[in-house]
């Protein structure tokens, strides 16, 4: 059983020798990226923002507090919680890499919900499912 820090890299990089399973957290596919190019385990729609939150944040680094916040929300029901939860249970099994079309990693969806993964509760929850 792995038990390492879920990571995030942008899709536009270089895979990394020790990415391990890459997953895509984002709902649209990138732009420019064909799917061989790509390198991805899969894709994980579900566990990106919802539409209207996505578009509410537009990556606007001064609402980036109050989108963690409703992000978090989001994982934490619905289809988001189902995500959270295939996702944990990947990290407990595999070194897991989310990746994202996104320009500002500090400031992503995807560094909010590998934040969320990271959770010592999250972890722990998930390693006894394994």
């Amino acid at each position: 059983m792995v038990d390492r820090a879920v990571n995030v890299r942008r899709i536009y990089e270089s895979t990394g020798r020790h990415d391990g399973y890459r997953v895509l957290v984002d709902r649209l596919w990138p732009r420019g990226i064909a799917k061989e190019r790509a390198h991805l385990d899969e894709w994980c729609k579900e566990a990106a923002p919802s539409t209207s939150l996505r578009k509410w944040y537009g990556h606007d680094p001064e609402r980036f507090h109050e989108f963690r916040h409703r992000y978090r929300a989001e994982l934490r029901g619905g289809e988001g919680a189902a995500a959270v939860k295939h996702l944990g249970e990947l990290a407990t099994r595999h070194r897991l890499t989310l990746v994202t079309a996104t320009k500002e990693l500090e400031i992503s969806g995807a560094a909010v919900l590998a934040e969320f993964l990271n959770r010592p509760a999250t972890r722990k929850s998930h390693r006894a499912v394994s």
